[in-house]
């Protein structure tokens, strides 16, 4: 199956069929976007079909989200937090390593217009932190491994940590930084070892595994996180 790559919701899954009369957009189990195509259609109306739809698809992905609890103080990726507090009206400011939510009188922070700003905000601190570590972390490792790469690419959407194209595109999911720095390390060796073994067969474990000894228990402590913000 093809793929294509968006700015926002990462990797796309494109799968064409005679049955689909129209271009449809799905959300897959494992919390990544899907498009059904008819045989011909072309791309450029799925693009568009995205480019219009962007708030309904983020609606979608986010029935997908686990819950989770917003508190004073809460942290943030590596060097962000949250801060809490109430006043006149409800507003989500991100200041330096600080996200801010002023909920008004009568707003609770588990309101779903507020979870959503503040999911806003937190994405857009996880991607200032990602571009600023994930690149050098990822070329640090390629050297030490003896891989090669041709670009890195950021998303925030989907079930999936990262993925690897057969062109030599990594793509890397903000959320990381929500990980302990070694799950980052194993998550970018697994991407790392598919520019040499474009599969999962032993031989690219064996390769993750010359790579990181544990991996493993990293794998298995991995799916104890969610990719989703």
């Amino acid at each position: 199956m093809a793929t294509i790559h968006d700015e926002e919701f990462g990797e796309i899954t494109v799968r064409r069929s005679v049955r689909s009369s129209a271009v449809r957009i799905s959300v897959a189990p494992g919390g990544t976007l899907r498009a059904s195509l008819p045989p011909y259609a072309p791309l450029f109306m799925l693009r568009r079909l995205i480019n219009s739809s962007r708030s309904e698809l983020r609606g979608m992905l986010t029935k997908q989200q686990p819950a989770y609890e917003l508190r004073d103080g809460e942290p943030v990726g590596k060097s962000h937090h949250l801060k809490i507090i109430r006043s006149s009206r409800l507003a989500v400011k991100r200041y330096k390593q600080q996200i801010t939510v002023i909920l008004g009188p009568d707003d609770e922070i588990t309101d779903p217009a507020v979870v959503r700003q503040v999911r806003d905000a937190i994405a857009a601190a996880l991607r200032i932190e990602a571009k600023s570590y994930l690149p050098k972390r990822l070329a640090y490792l390629a050297r030490q491994l003896d891989c090669h790469y041709d670009k890195v690419r950021f998303s925030h959407a989907g079930g999936r940590w990262g993925s690897c194209s057969t062109s030599g595109t990594i793509s890397l999911n903000i959320a990381l930084m929500k990980l302990p720095f070694e799950l980052i390390d194993y998550v970018i060796i697994h991407e790392l070892c598919h520019t040499k073994q474009m599969n999962h067969s032993p031989k690219f474990w064996t390769l993750v595994e010359a790579a990181d000894p544990s991996y493993k228990l990293h794998r298995k402590l991995l799916k104890t996180y969610s990719p989703s913000i």
